[in-house]
């Protein structure tokens, strides 16, 4: 804790602002931040550390973060009382409830919550007493293909294969940027020395991107590949795998089924076929498999770009095929699982939690529901559509919507005709502005946390707890209490969650705080007493405190069957909603204007979504709000470098700079995600001054993959004019 003495004193912790998990020093003298450094004693990160981490100070002094509850009136923004606020709050929700139904409230809840373990353990509380089925997340904007996957293949949504890239000998990259985005679905600190040291050690990498990413610019090789089409290659891929017999499981095929069914699935995909979809030859795609193949290990690994797509569910699932026929699915140097000091996984089964998949469907366009949550792309029409369901109240927590799901806009629209909308948030950001009350949290720096997601998708096993580094206000409110507190308010709980509760209070006592709850979970988990909670002699929350730079658990090791939720603990190659997907992909024409650009997006290593745009120091210097146009298609427009250009989609434009760069591909255009400050009402006075636009004000809400729900973020068609032009373009 920060003390009021004259002395220099460190604070070691992980920053929470990423997947990373890098370990960092802060040395600061009573409240005052003096730096912000990596830790070298780091056992995980090892000192490295990205410019991001040194805004914690910023957002941790920020004069327009929130420090206590607001309610809007006519006359602006007022300062209540955490009593009144809470009382408001559940009054008016109950209210809706029981004039309109229960499904009349809805839930967003954004990225942040799993950078912060008060926020996930008591976030599923909260949802919980809130009894209604339409509940969204940034999960459908993002990783879902992934979960999916990781359900139907594995039998629990949180078994998502990570890449060992740390002996891997080939490392097969798609629509991901793990150079700026230190990993993803792979917490990865210091993943530059990691990817050279596969090339180091005589291994490669090759990156396949419609954008030439700092990732493929050291990688040994990079492939253009059309947006949109990841699934068409990969299927392809599979395809070749048994028309040349290189199918070669090893020890894998004592507990996979499903063989002949993907492979009657992926028989119309030959590489000749599917040449004119993806731009690649098919003697590209036959290499890149054999030399896949022929790996002494190798791993296939696929992010954002992959999953946000018309067939991101289907990419998803045939990245995990490719690492399983080539023998690379759960053994060094390929996919594979954590063995997590605390055990989310294991836990979560024990009382039934593995995920489901489309068990009921949205109101309006009947997308499928996925791990109790429906598609955000649905979100606005269930706010605006009149009729028996239709979302009256809504609660967001820690999420930005208005700037991460597609359709801004009419998502904008949709929150202004709310009849009551509470956040729980540091800011009145562009979503926010719309809240009726806003609860604000402590930050990061306030409260103590213990990374229990990104522990479970790291690519080695560690454990590390960091302390709170200074004493909140007195009236201050931790996010867990705030979720606690209107749980409380909103009525009785299910049956699973109460089992839960019991089962907590009997080894914890009464105060269920995320500290005690993950103390349990180290004390009964793998490194600790295991089944006795009450043995000490392992791991626990004291002897992470006695360990600040965290301590090493070992490299991933193998784990199945063991780990396996499916019936007969076999990993099921082939689900049927998979196999049937390609039936549409197959029929797919993807088909675009003459005069259209495919739209993708891209990330900046000083941004994280929306975050730190408030921050002066990550948003200083160059223009980073550009859209990158490869210099053919800017000849064509008649465009010059940094020309203010109007971009257009089905749904909005907007106008932008253009950056003239062969980083992209001819035919693709790119803006970053996270911009588009502009809007009147919000409070962010950094960000207002650089606010570049928003890639959601373009991208569409009715693109969406019909079988997993996620948004199409990727591939968007737009078209680009020069100013003058725009005005008197057709529409």
């Amino acid at each position: 804790m920060g003390t009021s003495d004259g002395a220099t004193q460190k604070h070691f912790r992980t920053c929470n602002l990423c997947e990373a998990m890098c370990g960092i020093v802060i040395e600061h003298r009573g409240t005052e931040i003096l730096g912000i450094k990596g830790d070298p004693q780091d056992t995980f990160s090892r000192g490295h550390i990205c410019p991001k981490a040194v805004a914690l100070a910023d957002i941790h002094n920020d004069p327009d973060r929130l420090r206590t509850p607001v309610r809007r009136t006519s006359n602006g923004w007022e300062n209540i009382s955490w009593a009144e606020a809470f009382d408001e709050v559940a009054s008016r929700l109950n209210e809706i409830r029981s004039k309109h139904g229960r499904h009349s409230i809805g839930l967003y809840q954004g990225n942040p919550t799993v950078h912060n373990y008060g926020s996930m353990l008591f976030g599923v509380m909260f949802a919980r007493s809130l009894r209604t089925k339409n509940k969204y997340s940034a999960t459908s904007v993002d990783q879902l293909p992934h979960m999916l996957a990781g359900l139907l293949m594995f039998g629990h949504q949180l078994l998502m294969p990570i890449p060992d890239i740390d002996r891997t000998d080939y490392f097969l990259v798609l629509g991901a940027n793990p150079l700026i985005s230190n990993g993803s679905i792979m917490s990865a600190p210091d993943i530059k020395n990691r990817l050279k040291a596969i090339q180091s050690r005589g291994g490669k990498m090759v990156v396949i991107d419609p954008r030439r990413t700092e990732t493929a610019e050291m990688a040994d090789e990079h492939i253009f590949l059309r947006p949109g089409t990841d699934a068409f290659l990969l299927a392809s891929m599979v395809h070749t795998f048994f028309a040349e017999k290189l199918v070669n499981m090893g020890r894998l095929q004592n507990f996979v089924e499903g063989l002949a069914a993907l492979e009657k699935a992926v028989a119309p995909f030959s590489p000749e076929r599917t040449e004119n979809t993806t731009g690649l030859p098919a003697s590209t795609v036959r290499k890149l498999t054999r030399d896949f193949a022929a790996a002494k290990s190798a791993v296939c690994y696929g992010r954002v770009g992959l999953c946000t797509q018309e067939f991101g569910g289907a990419g998803a699932w045939l990245v995990n095929a490719l690492n399983i026929l080539s023998g690379n699915l759960d053994r060094p140097g390929g996919a594979m699982f954590t063995n997590p000091a605390v055990d989310v996984v294991g836990s979560g089964a024990h009382f039934g939690l593995q995920g489901g998949f489309n068990r009921y469907q949205s109101r309006v366009r009947k997308l499928p529901e996925f791990g109790g949550e429906l598609p955000a792309v649905t979100m606005a029409e269930d706010i605006l559509e009149p009729g028996e369901g239709q979302i009256k109240a809504l609660v967001t927590s820690a999420g930005n919507p208005v700037l991460s799901v597609p359709n801004g806009g009419k998502l904008d629209e949709a929150l202004a005709s709310l009849e009551f909308m509470v956040s729980i948030d540091i800011y009145i950001n562009e979503t926010t502005r719309h809240a009726h009350i806003i609860l604000p949290p402590t930050f990061s720096l306030e409260h103590d946390n213990y990374d229990l997601a990104f522990h479970l998708l790291a690519i080695r096993n560690t454990a590390k707890f960091s302390p709170a580094l200074f004493e909140r206000a007195p009236d201050a409110r931790h996010d867990w209490e705030i979720l606690a507190a209107l749980a409380a308010r909103m009525g009785k709980a299910d049956e699973i969650q109460e089992q839960v509760i019991r089962q907590l209070k009997m080894f914890v006592g009464e105060h269920l705080s995320p500290k005690h709850i993950v103390d349990l979970g180290l004390r009964t988990g793998e490194y600790g007493g295991k089944l006795n909670p009450f043995d000490t002699s392992g791991l626990s929350i004291k002897k992470l405190l006695e360990n600040p730079h965290g301590i090493d658990l070992g490299p991933l090791r193998p784990a199945l069957p063991e780990r396996l939720f499916t019936r007969a603990k076999k990993v099921l190659l082939a689900p049927e909603v998979f196999c049937k997907d390609l039936e549409r992909l197959e029929k797919s024409r993807m088909e675009i204007q003459p005069d259209e650009l495919l739209l993708i997006g891209r990330r900046e290593l000083r941004t994280n979504n929306s975050w730190l745009h408030n921050s002066q120091r990550m948003v200083k210097g160059r223009p980073r709000c550009t859209l990158l146009m490869h210099p053919q298609d800017a000849e064509k427009r008649g465009l010059t470098n940094g020309q203010s250009v109007k971009v257009r989609s089905r749904v909005g434009q907007v106008d932008v700079p253009v950056e003239i760069s062969d980083e992209v591909m001819p035919g693709v255009v790119s803006l970053p995600h996270g911009w588009g400050h502009g809007r009147p009402g919000a409070r962010l006075r950094v960000a207002s001054q650089t606010p570049g636009v928003s890639i959601n004000d373009l991208t569409d809400h009715a693109r969406v993959d019909p079988m997993s729900g996620v948004a199409a973020l990727s591939a968007t068609p737009v078209t680009v004019f020069r100013k003058l032009e725009a005005d008197t373009a057709v529409v």
